[in-house]
């Protein structure tokens, strides 16, 4: 949530349907709240709005998102894009190294962004919900990453390089056709929790025990 001290301005469900030109000469602003207006669209000139570092843009009906994002590089707390009709990310949102949270749930996307895997500040990445059905080598990228929320896609596996997120702390798989995970996940040193409840395609897993054994709670 914004601090106290934010410059905020808060339009949460003010049936907007679009966003006001005023909005975009807000340069002051810190932290901006549209959830829940019916939004189809927004601008470009949301880039102008470089001292963000809080973007709430869930709950809306966007189907894209300009290509200025990538441009607030001082979004840094957090970024809600849930909610929508999104079926990809513009490339340039690679660019805000800064951010520490993402909510891209409840979108139509069946391809992973490329682009988060250039977010190398992210503590907690939510992507549940869409139809994601495979995950690229380059989420390794995020070596910062504590929370994993994947829960209700089309996963399969795990590429083996999720070994290389040795922060996480939790990784959420519920809902997902998994028929293997590569054994490496029971090397991550930090790992607190491992969710695999809904899970019917999985055979069990010989490395789990391991996992348990060093007080990991696997909820299966």
């Amino acid at each position: 949530m914004p601090k106290s001290s934010d410059v905020v301005l808060n339009l949460w469900k003010k049936h907007l349907g679009s966003v006001p030109d005023s909005v975009w000469e807000r340069t002051e602003l810190e932290s901006l709240i549209l959830a829940d207006n019916k939004l189809a669209e927004i601008s470009e000139r949301i880039g102008d709005l470089s001292r963000l570092r809080m973007l709430d843009l869930g709950h809306n009906d966007l189907t894209q998102l300009p290509e200025s994002l990538g441009k607030i590089v001082g979004l840094s707390d957090f970024l809600y894009l849930h909610d929508n009709r999104l079926t990809s990310l513009p490339s340039s949102l690679a660019g805000l190294k800064a951010l520490r949270y993402l909510n891209v749930s409840e979108n139509a996307l069946a391809i992973f962004p490329e682009s988060i895997c250039g977010l190398t500040g992210l503590i907690e990445l939510r992507a549940t919900d869409n139809q994601i059905s495979a995950l690229p080598d380059g989420l390794a990228n995020l070596s910062r990453l504590r929370e994993l929320h994947l829960r209700n896609n089309q996963l399969t596996t795990l590429p083996a390089s999720i070994g290389r997120l040795t922060e996480l702390r939790q990784l959420d798989l519920r809902g997902n056709p998994l028929t293997s995970l590569p054994e490496i996940i029971a090397e991550l040193p930090k790992l607190e929790k491992l969710d695999l409840r809904w899970v019917s395609s999985l055979d069990s897993l010989s490395w789990v025990e391991d996992l348990e054994s060093r007080g990991c709670v696997v909820y299966r």
